[in-house]
């Protein structure tokens, strides 16, 4: 029980330093204005023609059969309500387990240890995503 206890307060001091990152970026304008800057032109170019992306990149044009190519930002959001879905299913195996409606341990820590590595996996591509925004930030035109 108290495994779990210091799982969950772990949990949440990554939830909270993620909020106190947030805060921080949110607070300095010029940031705030980049990172608009920024969310135009991803929105942009998510709403550019799949042909005219690849030909303005000097590739050839997808085949018009392949159907619709998924955007950056909806891969990352059903990504992200993936996490959110296992992170669910470990609260719902744990408070499970401690009400006594199950007793398959190894299920809970299995589902609670897939929760965490998935979170875990999701919090190191969001720091590369972040480094990598800052280094495009930084670089001079």
């Amino acid at each position: 029980m108290s495994d779990i206890g210091s799982i969950m307060a772990a949990r949440n001091a990554i939830i909270q330093g993620n909020a106190a990152l947030r805060a921080a970026v949110q607070r300095s304008p010029v940031d705030a204005q980049r990172g608009a800057q920024f969310a135009t032109a991803l929105v942009n170019a998510q709403n550019a023609p799949s042909t005219l992306r690849a030909t303005s990149t000097g590739g050839t044009p997808p085949p018009e059969t392949a159907g619709p190519v998924p955007g950056f930002a909806s891969t990352l959001s059903s990504l992200l309500a993936r996490v959110n879905t296992g992170l669910d299913a470990e609260d719902t195996a744990a408070e499970a387990y401690e009400r006594g409606e199950t007793t398959d341990i190894a299920s809970v820590m299995l589902t609670q240890q897939q929760a965490s590595i998935q979170f875990e996996a999701t919090l190191q591509v969001r720091n590369k995503l972040l480094t990598a925004y800052k280094d495009i930030m930084n670089m001079s035109i």
